[in-house]
């Protein structure tokens, strides 16, 4: 059970900070805290790319950009078609300006598919992001980093002119992008899985009582309540997020990682795959640039702004 149970069910209950400071919770995020900081620290000594046999995926680093602009653009897409933005629990309102907005969101879509000059494009929807506060708050929006994130790593680097779209692999141009996108992607999974789980049981619990096969502990015949599950499920979600922003050992936090994002998709058919589809692409990038020699030794680098200025390709 990872992230958006709020697509899924219209129960909206306040957040409830007392479930996150019980000591179960807190342990459970102080491990997650700590799997991550060791598995930066360990994960820093080994070889790179530190599955060897992926190496070949490593020759589609060119088209990272293409892939993740067809990902972003095609969920844009399919959401304006939903009358949804930027997410499938945003509505849109039944109105000529929730239309327009409806028509410039599958514009946007269209233009990122493209692949042809979308830097404006991308631009433009990292900025459709706090526009949205206006209209949904703050947190519904955050909780969308994962589509701002991909629009930004756009923007720092575009497909490249050629028919095919092969961008720039400079390194420095690669560290900054995917640092970029590493920090908005991982960062959404680090807030869902407080805002749906460790801060909002109740949330979790409604989504639960609508898919109880979902509490796969209990599926599988061992007596786990739901709100032991709900701990567990946020500090992996958790978890997650942080071994995302860390970078490290990008090919096996994919690969992990891959295993429950993709198995919901049975379940919860189109959208989650609409959703979704932005995080697939980011997490396909990762598992690409850390599958190159060369490339896989920046993709975990914290870039200092200080030391660099952006340079667009």
């Amino acid at each position: 059970m990872l992230g958006h149970e709020s697509w899924f069910t219209n129960v909206r209950p306040p957040f409830d900070w007392g479930f996150a400071a019980q000591p179960m919770t807190l342990l459970a995020i102080v491990l997650a805290m700590g799997a991550a900081i060791a598995w930066r620290v360990i994960g820093g000594r080994l070889r790179r790319p530190e599955l060897p046999f992926l190496e070949p995926l490593g020759r589609l680093s060119p088209w990272v950009p293409r892939l993740l602009a067809i990902h972003a653009g095609v969920s844009l897409l399919a959401l304006a078609a939903r009358h949804d933005y930027y997410v499938p629990s945003l509505h849109l309102a039944s109105t000529p300006f929730g239309a327009a907005v409806a028509i410039i969101e599958g514009a946007l879509g269209v233009w990122l598919v493209t692949g042809v000059r979308i830097r404006p494009a991308a631009l433009a929807v990292v900025i459709g992001g706090p526009l949205g506060m206006f209209f949904y708050g703050v947190v519904p929006i955050l909780e969308r980093m994962d589509l701002l994130g991909v629009a930004l790593f756009l923007v720092l680097l575009e497909p490249g002119p050629d028919r095919m779209g092969a961008a720039s692999t400079d390194p420095d141009r690669v560290e900054r992008a995917t640092f970029a996108l590493r920090a908005l992607v991982g960062g959404a999974l680090i807030l869902l899985a407080f805002t749906e789980k460790l801060i909002n049981p109740q949330l979790a619990l409604a989504f639960l009582d609508k898919f109880p096969a979902f509490n796969l502990a209990r599926t599988l015949g061992f007596h786990v309540n739901d709100l032991t599950f709900i701990r567990f499920a946020g500090a992996i979600e958790l978890l997650f997020g942080l071994l995302i922003v860390s970078g490290r050992l990008p090919q096996l936090v994919v690969i992990v990682a891959g295993i429950p994002f993709n198995a919901t998709l049975f379940f919860l058919g189109s959208p989650e795959l609409i959703g979704h589809l932005p995080i697939y692409g980011a997490m396909l990038a990762l598992l690409i640039y850390g599958s190159n020699r060369e490339l896989a030794q920046v993709v975990d680098r914290f870039p200092s702004v200080r030391e660099r200025r952006f340079v667009p390709t």
